[in-house]
């Protein structure tokens, strides 16, 4: 019981505590004070316009958020959307009331932007945080796992908070004695992108890298090599992942004990 009753208060800890998700709050809240002091002086007519905006922003967001949960595989991934779309919303309302004040929340939400950032998942599952240099080790020294898949993140990358949960939960579901799964901070070692040829030029769009190594030697990666001369590449999901890497064969054969 103690249990289910510290999980929305962990919760709402993380938020409150998390200057990107408090600020947010702050700034959509400061909104219903404003609009209940602009109502008393605005007239009839623009407040009734108003209301019937604000019930067609929220059934929108609505619908947006519901088809967003059900279709995203990841919370960060769903926030990050729905906050970005809830802030098109109030910037279109504020529209209605004043354009100064649809300035001030421009300015508002450009700062956030600035000096915040979105929280990743911060579990690990049973991947492990390595060193390019206990990497390097790994593949060359050999060790208990006959394959090790390997994701290359940066911190300061949008796309890996997006997908920061996708790898320690597949780790969970497919980590065994022959399948281990790594993690590599490409933020605190730039220098060992070159070396396993990864690009973190232009506008990140080699972030997150997965490789997958077999008794040391690269047998898959994602994104490919040539992933800039092709433009884009599909969004990271746990799905994708799973089906781009084979990790159900791996698994199937660890089981049968091939």
């Amino acid at each position: 019981m103690e249990k289910k009753q510290s999980k929305p208060m962990e919760l709402l800890n993380e938020m409150v505590s998390e200057p990107y998700h408090l600020l947010h709050f702050l700034a959509f809240f400061s909104y219903f004070v404003i609009r209940t002091s602009a109502a008393q002086v605005r007239s009839p007519q623009i407040t009734s316009r108003l209301f019937l905006r604000e019930i067609q922003a929220a059934l929108a967001l609505g619908l947006f958020a519901a088809i967003k949960v059900v279709r995203e595989e990841n919370w960060e991934a769903f926030i990050s959307d729905t906050l970005f779309f809830a802030k098109i919303f109030l910037l279109a309302l504020t529209l209605i009331m004043d354009y100064h004040l649809t300035l001030w929340y421009t300015v508002i939400f450009a700062g956030i932007y600035i000096f915040t950032q979105q929280p990743a998942f911060k579990k690990l599952g049973t991947s492990s945080k390595i060193t390019p240099l206990q990497l390097e080790s790994l593949l060359t020294e050999g060790s208990t796992s006959r394959l090790w898949l390997v994701e290359f993140r940066a911190a300061y990358s949008p796309s890996c908070i997006r997908s920061s949960r996708c790898f320690p939960e597949l780790s969970i579901t497919y980590s065994n004695k022959s399948f281990s799964f790594g993690i590599v901070n490409l933020g605190l070692f730039p220098n060992a992108a070159q070396f396993f040829g990864i690009s973190l030029s232009g506008s990140m769009g080699q972030l997150p890298a997965y490789i997958l190594f077999s008794h040391g030697s690269e047998v898959a990666r994602y994104p490919d090599l040539d992933v800039e001369s092709k433009g884009s590449h599909s969004p990271i999901t746990k799905r994708f992942l799973s089906r781009y890497f084979k990790l159900d064969l791996h698994l199937l054969e660890y089981i049968n004990g091939k």
